[in-house]
């Protein structure tokens, strides 16, 4: 596939039929969406929707049986390098080292970013900062708490200052006072800044999550996208997120052109 050149106003994410066989088994079955700058969305469904291996199929880290998907004007697979490096991606389990210190791992993580080697001290001190680090930058990250770990976890996806992020599950296992702040950390992350809007695609099985950062919903159900509407339009009618989660997941077939529409009570 060709590459392609980003032009101004285009989409920042674009996943065009993408599927993925393992067998007989569908994990994803023909899945298309657009994202644009700045947008913040929410990528929900049950286990097993197949919302992680969409996310591992956008960031690069598994081929799909079919279909393309473009980020920030970047072909992942014809031009995976640059795809790459337009995208921070947390994982649910952060990919952490825990024998190195938090600044350590960071200037590491810098340099396979390819963060050039003059600008790796700002750009680790710059994550630091917007992650709350800096008061722990020479700790060991294994006598960190799981909180700060996540910290560390977003602090990795942002080092190299990329257009985008996919964060996957990122307050999964923390406590209520940890939750909050990783949220607000997130809201912030996915602000502009110096002119730049930052575009976050978020998967959680918190609803309240949803609620209180995403701006958008996309819902999987049985390796289909099941809705892709505006969180404020769905929510218009006096439905909860979690009536419609519920009402979309149960369904045996999707239509995504139609559901939105059909998720308002």
């Amino acid at each position: 596939l060709p590459r392609r050149t980003r032009q101004a106003g285009a989409f920042v994410i674009e996943a065009s039929g993408l599927s993925k066989r393992y067998g007989d088994l569908i994990a994803v079955d023909g899945v298309s969406f657009s994202v644009q700058p700045g947008e913040v969305v929410g990528f929900l469904g049950p286990n097993g929707a197949g919302k992680t291996t969409t996310m591992r199929i956008l960031t690069g880290f598994l081929p799909p049986t079919d279909g393309r998907a473009v980020i920030d004007g970047h072909d992942i697979f014809s031009d995976p390098l640059a795809a790459r490096r337009a995208i921070g991606y947390l994982p649910e389990t952060p990919p952490v080292y825990p024998e190195m210190s938090v600044e350590d791992y960071l200037g590491y993580v810098a340099k396979l970013k390819d963060v050039p080697r003059r600008e790796r001290r700002a750009a680790v001190d710059r994550a630091l900062e917007r992650c709350g680090l800096t008061e722990v930058r020479r700790r060991v990250i294994g006598m960190l708490s799981k909180g700060y770990r996540q910290r560390v976890g977003l602090a990795q996806a942002i080092v190299h200052d990329p257009p985008v992020m996919i964060l996957d599950e990122p307050t999964v296992g923390l406590d209520p006072i940890q939750i909050r702040e990783i949220r607000a950390l997130i809201r912030d992350l996915a602000g502009t800044r110096e002119g730049k809007a930052r575009t976050v695609i978020l998967s959680t099985h918190i609803l309240p999550e949803v609620e209180a950062i995403c701006q958008r919903v996309i819902i999987m159900h049985r390796g289909k996208k099941a809705l892709d509407a505006p969180l404020a339009e769905l929510q218009s009618g006096g439905a909860s997120l979690e009536e419609i989660f519920a009402r979309t997941t149960a369904r045996e077939v999707a239509v995504p052109a139609d559901v939105a529409e059909e998720a308002r009570p």
